[in-house]
């Protein structure tokens, strides 16, 4: 079976399922939009769930929960405004637009697999290309696009020059619409601005994490790949606050010893491929560059195979230096083979103090930590002195605001801010609680260098941010666990999604064997101690025969089967093996709740009752007989 057939097959199980569907589809659906049905919602909350229960719990995370729409100053002060873009080109004729970048992806790529006659030296070029692509310049795609005579897909029409487009939906906020906004393409920023509430909250201690689950958009130019990129999508982020003179981690020794798949930027660019590396010695050799940083990708990976995810289709990338943002110390991404190739799904980075430093500096707020020193250090710094009688008249009842302004500024500014006024007698500068700019004077202020007694160290903390697509890594998940089996007859391929009972979307099925009033009484009180002891179940009492039961019930991906052919005990079938045991009715439910906690294992129960071997399908069969010939 190729990739694309593969592929096929797992879209047309979960639409025919009802995982999910296109949105808006009577309506002729709109692109990179998705509705997720009944069994695509259980799998994301049990994968949320996990999520919570994995690094909100177990490593005591606050959580917080901040609203979609951000105001326009935020995204600015972080980047997003001027930055988070994608490079666009038009069809000349129709307006109609597409990644340049993907158009040149699937050029070289295409090259590669169907030109037969191709030469090493263009191989080697394309697959040159292929690997700096995203850090081509507007200047350098357009080159490429015009070299290769790269035209629009559909039409065959010329392609403008590539150009950026922010992938941010605008808003205005209020009645008024003077109040800009955007939906939030991530929801980090909404953490970084709670930092000092937070810091508060955790008593003043670092380290600690924020976590926050919650929808994210980006205005994608051309959405494709179904699920793995979408205009609207959830995220699950973390961001935990650490001191940048300490990045050790007191729980590093429980993943050190970890192995799994690496690819360090070294390996890549040597054109090596990933290899399995003991966490701990990618640590020890400087390849990861911290503790903190380590434990958190050893966690991902626990996360991430504990959920299903094959770990030999599992890798853990680092970005190369060109591709890396310039404040990162180090960023790696948890990359999972699909269909679609290695796809990024999480992004684990030490983003040093980046963050905080740039809501500081937009906001007027000190975004800082403290710690206490056990004796008073005696320091020279940059003091800066107000000048009241001359910033009074000037500013009159903004005073207050410019003075805190101006002392919330970091020695590296003032030094700047102290040069400008000597050489040039004013300055002008930005007050962020006003929102504007003022004219700084000579006169009104003094910026010395005093000796000072510190009794604290002051510190801006350095972040290190684990983000998770978990979109990205359900679709994965389907893929991972998806496989067909022969029918009895063999005549057709049976779909079954080997979900870990952790996210399956339905734990258990009930059916009786046959239709009969006492079995579906059986029934009906299985199923209610199924509910009473929160396990999701599906309940089947059509006179379908029982092995179209079990086949719905295995697309589905239910890894259990209850099936009712006596009064007082039932069978129990695992789904995979296909394995069936026999239990009295009343141990159903506490059986089946340690099998969905995975509290013990189908290995384990099946040496403690007995197996049940007859034939189901035939078992019906018979009983139907005696049941119409019995007097």
């Amino acid at each position: 079976m190729t990739k694309e057939s593969f592929r096929d097959a797992v879209i047309k199980t979960l639409e025919k399922r009802f995982f999910y569907t296109p949105s808006f589809k009577i309506y002729g659906r709109v692109a990179g939009f998705y509705d997720y049905g009944p069994p695509g919602v259980a799998v994301e909350n049990n994968v949320l769930a996990f999520w919570r229960q994995h690094f909100v719990d177990e490593e005591d995370m606050l959580e917080v929960k901040g609203p979609c729409v951000t105001p326009e100053v935020v995204l600015k002060a972080s980047g997003h405004v001027d930055k988070f873009t994608d490079l666009m080109v038009k069809d000349e004729k129709t307006g109609t637009c597409y990644r340049a970048d993907h158009l040149l992806k699937d050029h070289c790529k295409d090259k590669l697999e169907k030109d037969v006659a191709i030469s090493s030296e263009k191989a080697a070029e394309l697959m040159h290309i292929l690997a700096v692509l995203d850090d081509l310049s507007a200047e350098q795609l357009g080159a490429k696009i015009k070299e290769y005579a790269i035209v629009a897909p559909d039409t065959k029409n010329p392609l403008s020059d590539p150009y950026p487009f922010n992938l941010m939906f605008a808003t205005s906020i209020g009645p008024t619409g003077m109040s800009s906004g955007y939906m939030r393409p991530e929801t980090a920023q909404g953490i970084f601005a709670d930092f000092k509430d937070l810091y508060y909250y955790n008593g003043n201690k670092l380290p600690f994490a924020a976590a926050q689950i919650g929808q994210a958009f980006r205005n994608e130019i051309s959405p494709r790949q179904g699920l793995l990129r979408v205009r609207e999508f959830t995220l699950a982020e973390i961001e935990h606050f650490v001191d940048p003179d300490d990045k050790s981690h007191p729980k590093y020794s429980e993943v050190s010893d970890l192995e799994f798949l690496m690819f360090p930027r070294k390996e890549q660019m040597e054109g090596q491929s990933a290899k399995i590396f003991r966490l701990g010695d990618a640590v020890s050799e400087g390849i990861v560059n911290n503790q903190t940083l380590a434990y958190f990708i050893g966690r991902v990976y626990l996360f991430l195979t504990r959920l299903g995810i094959d770990k030999k289709r599992l890798r853990f990338r680092q970005h190369r230096q060109d591709e890396m943002a310039h404040y990162a110390a180090d960023c790696w991404d948890a990359e999972i083979e699909s269909s679609y190739d290695w796809i990024e799904c999480v992004g684990i980075a030490d983003r040093s103090a980046y963050d905080l430093r740039a809501h500081s500096d937009k906001s007027g707020i000190p975004l800082v930590a403290q710690e206490k020193y056990a004796e008073p250090k005696e320091v020279e710094k940059l003091v800066i002195k107000p000048n009241m009688k001359e910033l009074g008249p000037a500013f009159k009842g903004d005073q207050k605001l410019v003075i805190e302004s101006l002392e919330a500024m970091d020695e590296k500014e003032a030094m700047e801010m102290k040069v400008i006024l000597e050489s040039k007698g004013e300055i002008e500068f930005e007050v962020c609680k006003l929102q504007k700019t003022v004219t700084i004077k000579k006169n009104m202020i003094s910026i010395v260098e005093e000796k000072t007694k510190e009794h604290v160290r002051t510190f801006t903390p350095s972040v290190i941010e684990p983000s998770f697509g978990i979109g990205r890594i359900i679709y994965c998940l389907y893929e991972h666990s998806f496989y067909t089996r022969p029918s009895k007859d063999e005549e057709e391929q049976l779909n079954v999604f080997r979900f870990n009972p952790l996210v399956a979307p339905i734990k258990c099925a009930v059916f009786p064997l046959v239709q009969n009033d006492e079995y579906e009484k059986v029934a009906e009180r299985i199923s209610e101690s199924l509910f009473a002891a929160g396990i999701k179940y599906k309940k089947d009492i059509t006179g379908t025969s029982i092995g179209k039961k079990y086949a719905r019930a295995d697309e589905l991906g239910v890894p259990f089967a209850v099936t009712v052919d006596t009064e007082t005990s039932v069978t129990i079938r695992e789904r995979d093996s296909k394995e069936q045991i026999r239990v009295n009715v009343d141990e159903v439910a506490k059986l089946v709740k340690k099998l969905s906690k995975g509290r013990t294992t189908w290995a384990d129960i099946s040496q403690k009752y007995p197996a049940h071997n007859t034939n189901l399908a035939d078992c019906a069969k018979d009983l139907a007989v005696r049941m119409l010939t019995s007097p």
